[in-house]
């Protein structure tokens, strides 16, 4: 394991129940990295999003998606997050393939195609086992708080 759950909460200011990513499992400086998420059936959307029928929000998929990726800048370039914040801002080509569930393991691969100083674009991928669940392309800028 490249970083625990403490060491993300020092990098990106998500909490609970907003914080979606619980481990990083690998990362190259400017090239890639591989967060996961075990999904759980105590989180809170589950109580609306199905009752009966549970599945993660597809939103959320792309949001723990874009968690992964700030702290794939934070990481690349050494910044402290204390004096700067990684805003998402935007997002094309999001796919959803098959539901999450439950119980589910999801592993999220970024690899950016565009990564400066303050700017990047990210092919993003999430996976539960072998089966791609959702792909999307990502941009996030790096700004003073």
């Amino acid at each position: 394991m490249v970083m625990d759950i403490v060491e993300i909460m020092e990098t990106i200011p998500h909490r609970y129940p907003f914080l979606l990513v619980d481990k990083i499992v690998e990362f190259e400086p400017k090239k890639r990295i591989v967060g996961i998420k075990n999904v759980t059936m105590n989180e809170p959307f589950f109580q609306g999003h199905f009752p009966g029928h549970p599945i993660f929000p597809g939103a959320l998929l792309v949001e723990a998606m874009a968690q992964v990726g700030c702290i794939l800048m934070f990481k690349s370039f050494d910044i402290s997050p204390k004096e700067y914040v990684v805003y998402f801002m935007g997002i094309d080509k999001a796919r959803f393939r098959k539901p999450v569930r439950p119980g589910d393991t999801v592993k999220f691969v970024l690899e950016p195609t565009v990564i400066k100083s303050r700017l990047s674009k990210m092919k993003g991928e999430a996976y539960v086992g072998d089966e791609l669940v959702c792909d999307a392309q990502i941009m996030a800028m790096i700004t003073r708080k």
